[in-house]
């Protein structure tokens, strides 16, 4: 049958979202979020709309979805970042050379009817949510808010004319066997005689911790490839989403003087649970999610750990990376990982090798000229 490409509207958003939870749904590996978030996070009141424009497309072949993809122009990262970077993302596809290449086309001809110079992806919507190609370690499940897409993906990608953006790192920690007595000596020497305290967030203290957050998050990731700082309504949308599941033991401050200089952000892998509920919890699914988020959850993830610039170099990575592993402990994580960090950013990804991290997961981020 004839190939078709359609732009789908807001009235038919369903049928975008649904597409990969039937595209996967005998895949051994492949996990999707609820389907209410991923709606909430299409939907056009979504804060980062407020900055961004999308259009969605999907191919048809007769009556058949055989796949998707967003291309998105994100004002907030050209403002930021001084150029005309348009992007793509929700991107899933049948193992189908000639839909990729009609969808990836579509998406391509709109960005550059809105002056983008190059399309860059996936990120669904941005680098501050899930983003990459999965390029090594596709024989197990992704992390909590780590994308899964099967290795045909990187060769569709290719054919369209798209190479090489960065490369981003997952790493995982045997949390099960400790810090190392050699990396306490290393903290203690780092933080003796100075005044350097860790706190934990309560429930009650989170929308104080939340605006400390945003504040580090903003300083510390401000140099990287590929940032955009977050608004406060995104800061805010994202907390609200949170703070169901964060705990107290998630969440770790560094304060030195009496300042907040450096935060860690752990969260268990929901992504067990997530793998049962099947897209949404429902009679059928409810049970055998919350039999795995109660008994079935050994390990997570270090999903941000940021310092602030000015208080670089004074241990405080290796500080909270210390805590981090009391906290997967106390919660009995076999392992962590610790994802994701840009392949080249030396500083941070030879202090996680130093404790032992190993990198087992790798995932990558095209570009294309348009």
């Amino acid at each position: 049958m004839s190939l078709e490409i359609r732009e789908i509207s807001e009235k038919h958003l369903g049928v975008f979202i649904d597409y990969p939870y039937s595209l996967f749904k005998d895949h051994p590996h492949w996990v999707g979020e609820l389907k209410k978030d991923v709606r909430h996070l299409l939907e056009t009141g979504h804060p980062f709309w407020r900055h961004g424009e999308r259009k969605l497309f999907m191919a048809w072949r007769g009556d058949k979805p055989v796949g998707r993809v967003a291309a998105i122009v994100n004002q907030a990262h050209n403002n930021f970042h001084g150029d005309r970077t348009g992007f793509f993302g929700f991107f899933d596809c049948e193992d189908d050379k000639e839909v990729a290449n009609a969808l990836f086309a579509a998406a391509g001809a709109w960005l550059k009817s809105k002056g983008m110079d190059s399309a860059v992806g996936p990120v669904n919507p941005s680098t501050n949510e899930t983003c990459g190609m999965l390029l090594e370690g596709f024989d197990g499940p992704p992390m909590v808010m780590m994308p899964y897409t099967p290795e045909y993906y990187l060769g569709l990608a290719e054919s369209a004319g798209f190479s090489k953006a960065r490369d981003l790192l997952a790493f995982r920690v045997e949390v099960a066997h400790g810090f190392g007595e050699r990396f306490e000596k290393i903290v203690q020497r780092l933080t003796r005689g100075k005044d350097i305290k860790v706190r934990h967030v309560d429930a009650g203290g989170l929308d104080k911790a939340i605006a400390e957050v945003k504040e580090i998050y903003n300083s510390a990731w401000e140099k990287n490839w590929g940032f955009v700082p977050m608004s406060d309504a995104e800061f805010n949308d994202m907390a609200a989403a949170m703070k169901p599941v964060l705990k107290p033991e998630y969440l770790y401050f560094a304060d030195v003087d009496g300042k907040p200089a450096a935060f860690v952000l752990l969260l268990p892998d929901l992504n067990i649970p997530l793998k049962a509920a099947r897209g949404s919890l429902n009679p059928l699914t409810l049970l055998p999610f919350l039999y795995r988020l109660y008994f079935k959850m050994r390990a997570g993830r270090m999903l941000t750990l940021g310092v602030k610039k000015e208080f670089r170099g004074r241990g405080l990575e290796m500080l909270l990376i210390k805590k981090g592993f009391e906290a997967g402990q106390k919660m009995k994580w076999v392992y962590g990982e610790m994802s994701w960090t840009l392949e080249d950013n030396a500083q941070i990804n030879s202090v996680i090798e130093a404790i032992g991290g190993r990198v087992y997961r790798k995932y990558r981020v095209f570009e294309k000229k348009l």
